[in-house]
């Protein structure tokens, strides 16, 4: 792909691409910073794009990876604390790792209900969640759209019943 052409296709969703960096980080400036690591993976990844298939949800897939490992990076650096630091500023900092563990813990049951699920159901329920429209998925797995649909509704009502912990 061209860079010019690739430019064009980043600017149509850069409005959306901001919405929901906001969303995740509730911060301009962590916004502005997440798109723009966004955007810089993007155009480092850009041969990896596969043409024809959803641009924006896999733009939204580089966001939401760069923010769960900014997320993991600074809750691992959060959680380092020197013995000069009075024990107020270690009961914070060890509330901010219990969080971030609680977080780690909540993504690694995810994952594994994700993984438990048949793949016919697993697929296009993941294909969903990344942006990608019914038809879009019935035409890449060969499918009929209504079974795309029902594979959706059963892996989220399986997930459901596997992640009630977290309602």
């Amino acid at each position: 792909m061209k860079t010019a052409t690739f430019s064009n296709m980043v600017t149509a969703h850069t409005d959306q691409l901001y919405a929901h960096a906001m969303n995740f980080t509730r911060d301009t400036e962590d916004a502005n910073d997440l798109v723009q690591d966004t955007l810089i993976k993007a155009l480092r990844f850009k041969e990896g794009f596969e043409q024809g298939s959803n641009f924006k949800g896999w733009l939204f897939v580089i966001m939401r990876n760069t923010f769960i490992n900014d997320y993991r990076k600074k809750a691992k650096k959060n959680s380092i604390i020197t013995i000069e630091e009075e024990l107020s500023s270690a009961q914070l900092a060890g509330n901010a790792s219990l969080n971030g563990a609680e977080h780690k813990f909540a993504m690694q049951d995810i994952n594994n209900a994700l993984h438990r699920l048949p793949e016919a159901h697993r697929l296009p329920f993941v294909r969903y969640v990344e942006g990608y429209k019914y038809h879009e998925i019935a035409d890449e797995l060969g499918i009929p759209l209504g079974t795309v649909k029902t594979h959706i509704h059963q892996a989220r009502l399986e997930l459901k019943k596997t992640l009630k912990i977290y309602r």
